[in-house]
């Protein structure tokens, strides 16, 4: 799963990253989140899943919001949504309810279990997302980054939607 950053031959004689590869932002942005997933997985929880996480963080924001408007926020499609919510409902980690003006809108809330896990993983991720960034100490620098980040992200988001490419 590691690239060699020099492009040339690594431990063992494997291979380095070809260097046309690490002038591709898609390979860098999967190589990153390939990264993340393991380091996810061994740090912060080896059942609740990035998405999920997203969700409850989002719950947790905006209570009694519906399921449809809040897969917006976390950059899930509707059908996504669905799933996720499914399975943190079959946990008992959040509550379906539907929304009294409109039964198709289901109103998503977390359970005490749901803050409770929340509160756990949210620790375990701050830790992670220090470690992961230690040696970019400023934090001024780091605010810079994921500015950017967000910004790159709506811009890839506009152009996979069919905006923007000529």
């Amino acid at each position: 799963m590691t690239g060699h950053d020099d492009g040339r031959a690594g431990p063992g004689g494997l291979p380095g990253t070809p260097e046309p590869l690490r002038g591709a932002p898609g390979f860098l942005a999967r190589r990153l989140y390939q990264a993340y997933s393991a380091a996810w997985l061994r740090y912060v929880d080896t059942t609740l899943t990035g998405p999920q996480f997203s969700v409850l963080t989002a719950v947790r924001e905006y209570p009694q919001v519906d399921q449809g408007s809040l897969a917006v926020s976390v950059a899930l499609d509707r059908s996504t949504m669905a799933d996720v919510c499914k399975r943190l409902e079959d946990r008992s980690l959040i509550r379906r309810e539907m929304a009294p003006s409109d039964g198709r809108r289901k109103l998503l809330s977390l359970t005490p279990e749901g803050e409770a896990l929340l509160e756990d993983v949210s620790r375990k991720v701050g830790r992670l997302n220090n470690e992961l960034m230690s040696g970019n100490e400023e934090a001024e620098d780091f605010a810079r980054l994921l500015t950017s980040l967000d910004k790159l992200s709506e811009r890839w988001e506009k152009v996979a939607d069919g905006e923007g490419v000529r």
